[in-house]
């Protein structure tokens, strides 16, 4: 590991690109941390370079990612990557070089080659990376991987989480955004490559890699131009089943409870309207559960970034590296599955 960030008192961020619509709520955990300063940013979009001006204060805002990195990558201890998934990779490498640890939003990549590129420049620097997936930092999925992990619900036998709403566009989402989710090679897919991945890494979380994958996908109901609305991700274990759905047709909220998860002993979902947690036995009283509040460093994806350069500790859960790789593993098998309609079997 590179250890000439790790106690700093101060940690220095950039961002690179900013055409990721997550990254404004970002900006905001960065700016939230005692012990960090926002330096500079990078984007070719000038109206997106304005905004960060405006919300920062920072003055050091180039024209690419790239132009940050030859300017300010010295003195940099830290980037937040929001950029298209596909420039993912070349982002951690140029990073790597440097010595600059990096965090992205999910998903790792837009495809698995790429997101072993990024593993090996990890290992070739000694740089860290953490993939942020915001269901991390949510009360429900903390208070439910702890009582899986920890065996509340037995071994665990299916598990199945659905990620939905009524498309980037028809949300309200940033144009440039939208332009490259719609982008097949940018994005990785549609609708598969952004909400499938979160059951995927739910799965691999609690699961591992599985040992066959299937997909479904399509547009199902879209009347322009994107490479799916709709998909299935199904993930075969030894003794497990799991299932990644993922949908930009859904014009309501969920109407069953979500994630759900059914273990030899027990079962254990959330429920979406309130976001208590439903835990179910065999012969027992269903029992209603209210999660417990977040506390640091578990609050947010910087906040956690920071305490694991502090401490030297691994990142762990749906965010650490090992597990999105697996979970790209996932999302490229049942790509490839939908593509062909045959059954993927891993590993790739």
């Amino acid at each position: 590991m590179n250890s000439r960030h790790e106690n700093r008192k101060m940690y220095r961020v950039g961002f690179a690109s900013l055409v990721h619509d997550h990254v404004w709520g970002e900006l905001q955990h960065w700016k939230a941390l005692p012990n960090v300063e926002i330096v500079a940013a990078g984007d070719v979009n000038e109206d997106l370079r304005e905004r960060f001006r405006r919300e920062t204060g920072v003055p050091n805002v180039y024209e690419s990612w790239a132009a940050m990195l030859d300017a300010e990558g010295e003195s940099l201890d830290i980037v937040q990557i929001a950029a298209e998934n596909n420039v993912h990779a070349e982002i951690v490498e140029s990073c790597a070089h440097r010595g600059i640890h990096c965090i992205i939003e999910k998903p790792m990549a837009a495809t698995l080659e790429q997101a072993r590129r990024m593993m090996a420049s990890l290992a070739s620097h000694g740089t860290r990376l953490m993939v942020n997936w915001p269901s991390a930092w949510q009360p429900p999925w903390q208070e439910m991987e702890r009582r899986i992990v920890a065996g509340e619900i037995g071994d665990l036998r299916y598990f199945k989480y659905r990620s939905a709403h009524n498309g980037p566009r028809e949300i309200g989402c940033d144009p440039h955004f939208v332009e490259w989710l719609y982008d097949a090679e940018k994005n990785g897919a549609g609708a598969l490559m952004d909400y499938c991945g979160y059951g995927a890494v739910m799965a691999s979380r609690l699961l591992g890699a599985p040992s066959r994958v299937t997909g479904l996908r399509g547009v199902l109901a879209k009347d322009y131009p994107l490479p799916d609305d709709n998909a299935i991700v199904t993930m075969q274990y030894p003794h497990a089943l799991a299932v990644a759905e993922a949908s930009w047709t859904q014009v309501t909220g969920y109407a069953t409870n979500n994630p759900v998860a059914y273990g030899s002993t027990g079962a254990l979902s959330v429920n979406t309207g309130d976001r208590t947690l439903l835990l179910l036995r065999p012969g027992q009283a269903p029992e209603s559960i209210m999660p417990s509040t977040p506390v640091a460093p578990y609050r947010s994806g910087p906040e956690y970034f920071i305490h694991g350069l502090m401490t030297g500790a691994a990142f762990e859960g749906v965010c650490a590296p090992e597990v999105s790789l697996i979970a790209q593993e996932i999302l490229e098998a049942g790509l490839r599955a939908s593509d062909t309609g045959q059954t993927q079997f891993l590993p790739l």
